[in-house]
């Protein structure tokens, strides 16, 4: 039996409320980036960078070092869990307002950081913050579409997350001569007062109701009968992340350190991904409606992993080329890949979904980074540290099989122990 959308559960994403959700997505990826567009810069201003021959006198830092700073900030962001769960207790729109004011407040007070230590403190205490609200805003706005408009729904809002996150990247390129990191995080004065402005306008779905009786674990429960579900999706979300934590955590790291790319050539790669990753989250949310939640996902992620191989290829315009395609490839995943991870569960336990969904990607980029760093040290060689840590990632796309295609169908359709 077919199970209709709830009433006003069919926005799209030319809707106010899915436009405030991107608002908010967008604030959070402005300040979830940060530490990623600076990282070049803060390496070189806690460390000792040089003119010599090996990677860590090229950085400051050495791989390791960096690293396990990148790692400690993935790993913080397991917290997300516990905080996308309370948005199945306290409802959407409180937590997601809370969880992403709060964490650029945080974002702020890393301006004043005094040692490399400190500033990973601070973004330790504010990224699982703003990944919950991320997850959240996704959450939302699945709930708040239905089957025909919730491709393009999620576009918006990653977009909305793509274009604060390339937003920071722009303004640490632009700023690097005149106060370098720290005028990047004091910036996220800007994306917190667009929080504070849209608080009035946004939207608690209609599909969530106050449980009467909230007998979930404090990291969430998810029912026997959809646990097979939630351990697929989190294999395939891990194995995919273990490749985009290093692909994006270094990418500018390596720009500015390694390659020594002009801050024009940076500037060009923001800019120019800016119009690709749009292409791809176009692409993505055709190929979801079209096609299927699941060969896009694949499609898609395959298509990253080749990208990301490119960029640590060695040069300027392989570095371009690489970073362009990867933002399209990684825009092209997020609608079918969101589309597909909500569609699957029902709406008592959709955000603790997220939060396992988020815990999964963050385990798969700290093994990453981890990996990648210690690849990075032992060879000299970006090139071969990309190789070995995403190809992997290839052979776990295979577990889509076992998930049900969710073209077409409402989650409703789904919640049966028995949908296939």
């Amino acid at each position: 039996m077919e199970h209709a959308e709830p009433p006003g559960a069919n926005a799209s994403w030319r809707d106010a409320p899915i436009v405030v959700l991107a608002l908010l997505a967008f604030a959070a990826g402005f300040g979830s980036f940060g530490a990623v567009a600076a990282l070049g810069e803060v390496a070189k201003a806690f460390g000792h960078a040089t003119h010599g021959q090996s990677v860590a006198e090229q950085m400051g830092l050495s791989g390791s070092v960096l690293g396990l700073g990148l790692a400690i900030l993935r790993i913080a962001a397991l917290g997300g869990l516990p905080l996308a769960v309370l948005a199945d207790r306290f409802g959407r729109r409180r937590t997601l307002l809370w969880y992403c004011g709060l964490g650029l407040c945080c974002t702020v007070v890393a301006a004043l950081s005094p040692s490399y230590w400190f500033f990973v403190i601070i973004f330790a205490l504010g990224r699982p913050l703003l990944s919950a609200a991320v997850s959240i805003a996704h959450v939302a706005g699945a709930e708040l579409s239905s089957t025909t408009t919730r491709a393009g729904a999620l576009a918006l809002i990653t977009g909305g997350y793509g274009v604060g996150a390339g937003t920071a990247a722009l303004v640490h390129t632009t700023f690097t001569h005149a106060g370098g990191f720290r005028v990047v995080f004091a910036l996220a004065l800007i994306p917190l007062a667009i929080v504070v402005g849209v608080r009035n306008r946004i939207s608690e779905p209609p599909r969530w109701h106050r449980p009467d009786h909230w007998n979930h674990a404090v990291l969430g429960r998810v029912e026997s009968a959809q646990r097979r579900r939630l351990l697929t999706v989190m294999a395939i979300t891990f194995s995919v992340s273990a490749a985009s934590g290093p692909a994006n955590g270094y990418v500018f790291l390596y720009a500015d350190n390694v390659v020594k790319a002009a801050p024009s050539l940076t500037a060009a790669m923001v800019i120019t991904a800016s119009v690709t990753g749009l292409v791809g989250l176009l692409l993505g949310r055709a190929g979801a409606d079209r096609v299927g939640r699941r060969p896009m996902v694949a499609m898609a992620s395959v298509a990253f992993v080749g990208s990301s191989l490119l960029l640590y290829a060695g040069s300027p315009v392989m570095l371009l080329l690489g970073y362009v395609a990867s933002v399209a490839a990684a825009g092209a995943l997020a609608p079918a890949g969101a589309a597909l991870s909500n569609e699957l569960f029902p709406t008592e336990v959709r955000a603790s979904v997220a939060g396992w969904n988020l815990a999964a990607g963050v385990a798969g980029s700290v093994a990453g980074l981890l990996l990648f760093g210690w690849l990075v040290d032992a060879t000299s060689s970006f090139e071969v540290a990309a190789l070995v840590t995403f190809v992997p990632t290839l052979a776990v796309l295979g577990l889509l099989v076992l998930l049900p295609e969710t073209l077409g169908r409402e989650p409703e359709d789904l919640w049966a122990p028995s949908a296939s």
